[in-house]
């Protein structure tokens, strides 16, 4: 079956960086796109980046354009989220994502909270 396991998230001051990672595995990884989306309490959950499955294409969303980087290494099953200058406000459960159709598997999520 599909599992999407990340890591990486934690307690990071103003302006740091994180690095999220994502193993895949239950499906041929390097046919699938992926996508990174996160959830800040009390709102909506909400795509961050996405990724075509040779990584020839991404996609941001405008909040983190210039900040963020979405990546993969199709030879490690991997997808990563390269977090710079962070903000409060990208304080959230970052989760993996992978789309079947209409179905949307999900990781368990990673916190990710940026605080002095």
């Amino acid at each position: 079956q599909v599992q999407l396991v990340e890591s990486g998230g934690g307690l990071v001051q103003p302006g740091g960086s994180l690095k999220l990672s994502c193993v895949a595995s239950g499906f041929t990884f390097r046919l699938s796109a992926m996508s990174w989306y996160r959830q800040a309490p009390g709102k909506e959950r909400e795509l961050v980046a996405d990724i075509t499955s040779r990584g020839g294409s991404t996609n941001y969303a405008d909040s983190v354009k210039g900040r963020f980087t979405i990546s993969r290494d199709n030879a490690k099953n991997t997808v990563y989220l390269q977090m710079n200058s962070l903000e409060p406000e990208d304080t959230a459960v970052y989760y993996c994502n992978k789309k079947s159709g209409w179905y949307d598997y999900w990781g368990q999520g990673t916190q990710v909270t940026v605080s002095s």
